[in-house]
């Protein structure tokens, strides 16, 4: 019993490891991508100050919330700690599956996300971005020189994909617009009718109950077999322990009482029938004279 406990315990810490392993890697910053950068800005978003200034769009590709505060960004492959996102900023945590933009405008001071760097609209720009200790490269571009304006340089796809001139520019959003359900389109163009669905829908109810009957079925069966094994190994315990009693000794222990109690007029003429007399009073003990005596008195 000890060693199941054991056994139980261990298996639930090794549980509960392997569960925040897997929480710690969904909040790793190795989870984070550059997914959309623009160079040339002239009439596109606006930062918090209300200018034009190119910016760098980074991604959360996890299902965790990861937080970025204290990894690096550069534009400089012999300087990866040029920028240090600052620690402490609650807009640092970027939630799953979402979106966080830098503005480079050389100006660290407006705040956390304006880095002090620019990007060079003349020729090519290098990023990088690197974690807390400032030597683990987490990711890297190099942006082709000859952007044009107001048209970013992004992945087709948010994190996968094909790095491109996007037509659609979309800082802190999906770089791929989705206004449209697939699988709703693809049952309009081939089963306008809903024939495949119907059929589909009442298949998988059929289904269902058939397995459901099979399952209610075998269990049923299986209950009964271990039923019915149970009963034969209490009756086989049952008669190793007390023993198979012996018909003739049975019917000598019947024949001598019966005769017994013959000899001593309990029965009626059959001497085979016992006769139980029921004592019969005729009238209430409490009526009795002796009740209403009194008792003598005693010197």
């Amino acid at each position: 019993m000890n060693g199941n406990r054991k056994g139980t315990g261990a298996g639930i810490v090794l549980l509960l490891v392997f569960a925040c392993a897997f929480a710690a890697q969904g909040q790793r910053t190795a989870n984070m991508r550059f997914n959309e950068v623009l160079v040339v800005n002239e009439s596109n978003f606006v930062d918090d100050y209300g200018v034009h200034n190119g910016w760098v769009e980074l991604f959360n590709m996890s299902w965790g919330t990861v937080n970025i505060g204290g990894c690096f960004l550069t534009d400089d492959r012999n300087n990866p700690r040029k920028y240090m996102i600052p620690k402490g900023d609650v807009q640092t945590k970027i939630p799953p599956r979402q979106h966080v933009l830098f503005w480079a405008d050389d100006k660290a001071t407006r705040g956390t996300f304006h880095v002090n760097f620019k990007l060079n609209p003349a020729g090519e720009n290098y990023l990088a971005f690197y974690d807390t200790d400032g030597r683990t490269l987490i990711d890297e571009i190099v942006v082709p020189a000859g952007q044009r304006a107001d048209i970013s340089y992004g992945l087709t796809v948010d994190a996968t994909g094909q790095w491109e001139s996007l037509a659609m520019v979309t800082p802190s959003s999906n770089n791929k617009i989705l206004d449209s359900n697939e699988k709703i389109e693809s049952f309009q163009k081939n089963d306008s009718w809903g024939v495949g669905m119907t059929v589909t829908a009442m298949a998988v109810v059929f289904i269902g109950l058939i397995l459901l009957y099979l399952s209610f079925k075998y269990i049923g069966q299986t209950a009964i077999k271990a039923s019915r094994r149970r009963s034969m190994k209490a009756s086989e315990d049952g008669e190793a322990k007390h023993g198979e009693p012996e018909a003739g000794e049975v019917l000598a222990a019947i024949a001598a009482a019966l005769y017994e109690t013959t000899e001593e007029d309990v029965h009626d003429l059959e001497n085979t029938v016992l006769t139980i007399r029921k004592v019969a009073r005729h009238y209430s003990p409490w009526s009795s004279k002796i009740y209403g005596l009194r008792e003598p008195v005693r010197k």
